[in-house]
């Protein structure tokens, strides 16, 4: 039976430790989107207590997530839940940056050009019109377990979800590799570039990328143990012979197997080893009411971390560009 995702809290000390070194880089520098701003992170990480290290430590368990709760967003301050991320404006700016912070505290932030304007903090809410695309916008419709940015080589290593709002409770869903029974046989097929990952539809320019796909690994070795590239809604499958298919398939079955649903509370940020795990969620009926689910999203790359196989340094990206938040 999948456990729940393991809890690291935060004691009242070191949450307003965390924000008001949030609130002084704000000050400094007026936007969570300054490039000032993010060249000042890993200064102010420094000073942080051992507290709030020891908390951010890597993921270290087979689970491949932890839960760090403490944070509290206040409700009413943060104003309704936007119909878009383009609309978010200054709202819960505050979190941008305590995020930002969290994010380096673990690694490199990062972003893509080709995605919510190349900010480093996105902000994930139901859209109009988007209920049933395969993209964090989405609401209607499963959102199918996958590797963040599966297309691309640059991908991150962690994902963070914060959570600003959910009051309908709706489940976050994760399930990792490492948790799996899969037989031998399937390994090894899975261990074969067949088929290649494509963009999603939130990457409009990397969906008309002139380049031809190229085939990737779906399973790869490490010496912690296997990790994963995983996005079967934009895989296409019907290309691969049918050995391939019926592993995928198996995979797919024990990934439902292990998963766990975790209900994001208000502050509670939920982090992700984006080569073990795959992330998801559970359908829902958005109201557009100003009180629909409403998360910040953060990508940290883990430099030097040999989680990835060789060949993927020869991919084209489809065009996509990461930033790094040192280098903004």
């Amino acid at each position: 039976m999948p456990t729940p995702a393991p809890v690291r809290p935060l004691d009242a000390a070191a949450v307003r430790e965390l924000t008001a070194a949030a609130s002084e880089l704000l000050a400094d520098h007026g936007s969570a989107t300054s490039p000032e701003l993010l060249a000042d992170l890993p200064r102010t990480c420094a000073r942080l207590s051992e507290e709030i290290h020891s908390a951010l430590r890597p993921v270290d368990t087979s689970d491949g997530l932890f839960l760090l709760r403490g944070l509290q967003p206040d409700d009413s301050e943060l104003g309704s839940t936007p119909a878009h991320w383009s609309s978010v404006g200054d709202a819960g700016v505050l979190w941008d940056v305590v995020l930002l912070l969290v994010s380096a505290l673990m690694g490199t932030p990062i972003a893509w050009e080709g995605q919510q304007d190349g900010r480093f903090v996105h902000n994930i809410v139901p859209s109009p019109g988007h209920e049933s695309e395969q993209t964090g916008a989405s609401s209607s419709v499963l959102l199918t377990p996958h590797t963040e940015d599966a297309f691309h080589p640059g991908r991150a290593h962690l994902l963070l979800l914060c959570c600003m709002r959910n009051h309908d409770n709706i489940a976050t869903t994760a399930a990792s590799i490492r948790m799996t029974s899969l037989a031998d046989e399937d390994v090894e097929q899975l261990r074969r570039p067949v088929v290649p990952i494509l963009p999603d539809d939130a990457y409009e320019q990397a969906r008309q990328f002139a380049g031809r796909p190229a085939p990737v690994p779906t399973l790869f070795d490490t010496n912690e143990g296997l990790t994963m590239r995983f996005d079967p809604a934009y895989t296409p499958l019907e290309e691969a012979d049918e050995a391939w298919r019926a592993a995928y398939g198996r995979l797919g079955d024990e990934l439902a197997r292990v998963s766990v649903a975790v209900s994001l509370e208000p502050g509670d940020v939920l982090v992700v080893d984006n080569d073990i795990v795959v992330h998801g969620r559970v359908p829902f009926r958005a109201r557009y009411d100003g009180a629909d689910r409403w998360l910040k999203r953060a990508s940290v790359r883990v430099e030097d971390r040999a989680t990835r196989p060789l060949a993927e340094h020869d991919e084209h990206g489809y065009g996509q560009v990461a930033l790094t938040a040192w280098a903004a």
